[in-house]
């Protein structure tokens, strides 16, 4: 059985704000480089609706602030606004989603040797709960 799920042009601008807006954050928050780079290429590499979805190119994710709190609060509700609407439409999708997501920020967390910053381990904490909030 095939689903067929129907994203909005604002849905799609939801999904790729949430991605790539929860790899700024890790990257505001202190994680480094080699690990931000890692976790782009995490979000490239995605596949099914979700990799159509981040590997387009669009000029449609926009994140401003000044300061990380500003990042969050536009990053952390898109999270639980993405991961809710593919749920509405295919669970598969959403789990597809999330996955994708946690796997960017464990890859941006840094290299396995050691453990990674507090401040980059909280903000990975605080993203798990927005994409579990849904």
């Amino acid at each position: 059985m095939s689903i067929t799920i129907s994203l909005t042009d604002q849905d799609h601008s939801t999904l790729r704000t949430a991605a790539y807006g929860a790899v700024s954050l890790m990257a505001a928050s202190g994680a480094p480089h080699k690990g931000i780079t890692q976790a782009s290429i995490v979000l490239t590499s995605a596949t099914g609706l979700v990799g159509h979805v981040l590997a387009a190119k669009s000029k449609d994710i926009h994140l401003q602030g000044k300061s990380v709190a500003e990042l969050a609060d536009q990053v952390l509700p898109a999270l639980t606004a993405a991961t809710r609407l593919l749920g509405e439409q295919d669970p598969r999708e959403a789990d597809n989603f999330r996955g994708t997501v946690l796997i960017a920020v464990e890859a941006a967390a840094g290299p396995r040797k050691g453990e990674p910053s507090l401040a980059a381990a909280a903000m990975a904490r605080k993203i798990t709960a927005a994409l579990d909030a849904a």
